[in-house]
């Protein structure tokens, strides 16, 4: 049976976490403002994060940054690899230069060792960087993996061409549409704007253009998820940037957790919060706050699932 949430997740250690200005054209949510020597905030807040989520019963890889280089945004592993059930792993090309350095072998050696992934073929798109073509993982895609749709929103970081092509590799049927944000400016990564578990689906709808709105709306439907909006401000507060993962209890046997930062739940309104409360086991809130303000990015930015065999 395919699941839609892994119980395993890599997770990068940020040694030289901050601003990058590299980013910044496309990624609205990344703020300068103070952003001097934030990154031992930053280590705090990860490593707190990384023991909330061990806490909980989910298998956690933390990976070593790059000693030899400042990689900023190192903390957000899933823009450029994906492990999937089948043993394929997904290597994607990344749109700001200073960011492909994340790369590392040695990240995935980690996953090899310490989670017991075994590689069986290898999915390496990184050559359409040379095109200037790129498709950021599971930031530019949202996966709904049991009913093998993968969405995406269409963006500098996103293109349309490369996403086509994970789709035909990977057996997904590929959902595009337009989103943006409230000063009409295309909102950079998908998983911005919504999230897939197994039995939700969190979404900005009033992002979306208007002619995708309703396509999407009936698929996720129509895939038997309880489906939630959220509005502009609570999207602009990472509420769509969450992600449910696996975990066991010898009570309670499998159970999925829901993983958002506190930003996001507060923003929540307390009705969607109740909803997406009923539809997991467990809600797990952390304060990332340096992280997203400086990063522009949130806790699902910070996880790349690893999908073990069953």
């Amino acid at each position: 049976m395919v699941t839609q949430c892994a119980g395993a997740v890599l997770m990068v250690r940020p040694e030289h976490f901050g601003y990058n200005a590299e980013t910044a054209g496309t990624n609205r949510f990344q703020s300068p403002d103070g952003a001097e020597a934030v990154a031992p905030q930053a280590l705090a807040e990860f490593d707190a994060f990384a023991a909330a989520l061990a806490a909980e019963g989910v298998s956690v890889c933390i990976a070593a940054d790059s000693r030899s280089q400042r990689l900023p945004d190192a903390v957000f592993p899933n823009n450029w690899v994906s492990f999937h059930a089948d043993g394929t792993l997904v290597l994607y090309p990344m749109q700001a230069q200073n960011r492909r350095a994340e790369r590392r072998p040695e990240v995935i050696d980690a996953v090899v060792r310490d989670l017991g992934f075994v590689v069986r073929r290898t999915l390496d798109l990184t050559h359409h960087e040379k095109a200037g073509r790129f498709l950021e993982g599971t930031g530019s895609l949202v996966l709904d993996n049991r009913a093998r749709v993968a969405y995406a929103c269409r963006s500098p970081r996103t293109d349309e061409q490369v996403a086509a092509e994970w789709a035909r590799e990977m057996g997904f049927e590929l959902e595009l549409f337009s989103a943006r944000d409230a000063a009409g400016t295309p909102i950079y990564h998908t998983n911005v704007v919504m999230s897939v578990g197994t039995r939700f689906a969190v979404a900005a709808f009033d992002n979306m253009d208007a002619a995708d709105r309703p396509r999407i709306q009936e698929r996720l439907r129509s895939s038997s998820h309880e489906v939630i909006a959220i509005d502009n401000a609570e999207m602009s507060a990472f509420a769509g940037n969450m992600l449910e993962v696996g975990s066991w209890d010898e009570h309670l046997g499998d159970f999925q957790i829901l993983v958002m930062s506190r930003t996001a739940r507060y923003a929540l309104k307390a009705e969607k919060f109740a909803h997406l409360s009923a539809a997991v086991d467990a809600v797990l809130a952390v304060p990332i706050d340096v992280i997203e303000r400086h990063g522009g990015g949130s806790v699902r930015c910070m996880l790349a699932e690893v999908f073990l065999p069953a």
